[in-house]
């Protein structure tokens, strides 16, 4: 992402972009971190740093500064005639001052900037990931409540051709009030879910948005068989199938815990900064001045000089011994913070993990679930027509239909919001789009920090408390519980039938 004069954030397509199909998302994706406050404040503090550890190269680099006087000088000496005597005095000079040797303190300070500089990329970066990551949540949202929508619409239009039908034959005195009735509630109940599911949609447009800083393309209305039909996009690719693997790529990739190692890396470097201060100094020193009378010399027109400055601090009250002390605290902190955002980092992606699969076999035995209900439902409905079904048996048919597309629908969002959690945890959700930093591609200031996290490796600073263990789950296969279900109907089977009373 490139900061412009204008303070935007640009992004643009990678050259093998995502299929067509995705466009929409990546497009939301795109507009949600170009438009992120938060992810252009943590740009600029990327960049801010890096003005910081130049700040700090200065240390190594000679200082000159230029010098001008003039003033009056008054003074009294007893053993002098006359005693007492005014002096005036004018004069330019330059000092130079180079440091020699500070005991490595500019040193530690340039690495302890150069890790908060990468903590700083690598909080870009994460704040990047989030972007995309609620915008692919909001642009699922949108999609899957308009065809909740069109799902309800058809289940309106269902139950209202029931209700015609039966309002058709009551009026010729064929029909019966008791199920005119049941017709006219079950209608109701189909326009209330209708309005719930409208009103559901427009608050997730809203959400979408807040997140991607402009309203959803207009939907293209397919009907309810159609928007079925349309699979949704899902970023599978690119997510490993073993659980494990997938914890080990978070883990090790993740922004937030990279952030989170670079920080402790950042305190390190400042308590070797603090051993400093317990070494001497030595600095070079250059002056020369021009003048009248100067230093309140009188005569003295011209001061040349050179020396070498030693300043060793022997003791100051244990206050250095002090901050090591409290930096050594702070590094425990440091190190304590980085193996919490590995485990919020582990939770999440074997959570996200466990849904694709999950969700995946949840799918299809919905999809099942759905097409035997609605082949009972058409049959229901042919025999409601000749008089072997009641009016009841049909309305419930209706509503077991649209519960079971509903849930469908609800699943297979549910599992394409999984395979982005899982992507954005390990930091491939933005080259998963097809997205890359402007800047970047044209050398900007994020390539710097691109090129740098290139070769990054937590090496011994990875988390030491965050276990990269698969979540094992003591279930039970289903052909035992189809062996007990067997044994279970064997056993009904061997007890005779106890004929009741009339």
């Amino acid at each position: 992402m490139a900061l412009g004069a204008a303070g935007s954030v640009a992004a643009q397509p990678a050259t093998q972009a995502a299929p067509p199909a995705a466009d929409a998302l990546r497009q939301a994706a795109q507009q949600a971190v170009q438009s992120n406050p938060d992810v252009t404040a943590r740009y600029n503090a990327y960049r801010a740093s890096g003005h910081e550890r130049e700040g700090a190269l200065a240390a190594y680099r000679p200082r000159v500064d230029a010098t001008a006087q003039v003033g009056h000088t008054r003074d009294r000496f007893d053993n002098r005639n006359p005693a007492s005597q005014s002096l005036g005095h004018h004069g330019v000079g330059l000092n130079l001052t180079q440091m020699l040797w500070d005991g490595h303190a500019t040193r530690s300070e340039v690495q302890r900037l150069d890790h908060n500089r990468m903590a700083r990329w690598f909080e870009f970066v994460d704040a990047s990931e989030q972007a995309a990551l609620e915008a692919a949540r909001a642009h699922y949202d949108v999609q899957r409540f308009r065809r909740l929508v069109e799902l309800a619409e058809d289940n309106y239009i269902q139950h209202k051709v029931s209700h015609d039908q039966i309002q058709d034959r009551f009026k010729a005195g064929v029909g019966r009030g008791v199920d005119l009735q049941q017709a006219v509630a079950r209608l109701a109940l189909a326009e209330s879910n209708l309005n719930s599911e409208v009103a559901n949609l427009h608050d997730v447009t809203a959400r979408f948005q807040r997140v991607v800083g402009a309203a959803p393309a207009p939907a293209v209305k397919a009907g309810a068989a159609s928007a079925a039909a349309t699979p949704v996009v899902e970023l599978s690719a690119g997510v490993p199938t073993s659980a494990a693997e997938a914890l080990r790529q978070a883990t090790t990739r993740n922004a937030s815990v990279s952030a989170a190692i670079e920080s402790m890396r950042a305190i390190r470097s400042q308590t070797e900064a603090l051993r400093s201060a317990d070494r001497p100094r030595i600095e070079a020193r250059l002056r020369g001045g021009l003048g009248k009378n100067l230093a309140g010399q009188a005569g003295q027109t011209q001061d040349i000089g050179a020396e070498i400055v030693l300043n060793w601090s022997l003791f100051d009250g244990g206050r250095n011994h002090a901050r090591t002390r409290q930096f050594a605290d702070l590094l425990g902190q440091a190190a304590d913070q980085r193996d919490r955002a590995c485990r919020d980092v582990r939770q999440t992606v074997s959570i996200a993990h466990n849904d694709t699969a999950r969700l995946a076999e949840q799918v299809r035995y919905l999809e099942k679930n759905a097409a035997a209900i609605q082949r009972a439902r058409d049959a229901y409905r042919q025999q409601f027509e000749i008089g072997q079904r009641s009016l009841l048996d049909l309305l419930n048919a209706e509503n077991e239909a649209y519960t079971a597309r509903r849930a469908v629908a609800n699943a297979e969002f549910d599992r394409a919001v999984a395979y982005v959690r899982v992507h954005a945890a390990m930091n491939t959700l933005l080259p998963t789009l097809g997205l890359v930093r402007a800047d970047a591609a044209a050398g900007g200031a994020g390539a710097a920090g691109a090129d740098s996290a290139a070769g990054w490796q937590a090496g011994d600073d990875a988390a030491g408390r965050c276990a990269v263990v698969e979540v094992a789950q003591a279930t039970t296969p289903l052909t035992e519980l189809d062996a007990r279900a067997q044994a279970l109907a064997a056993s009904r089977a061997a007890v005779p039938a106890t004929p009741t009373r009339p």
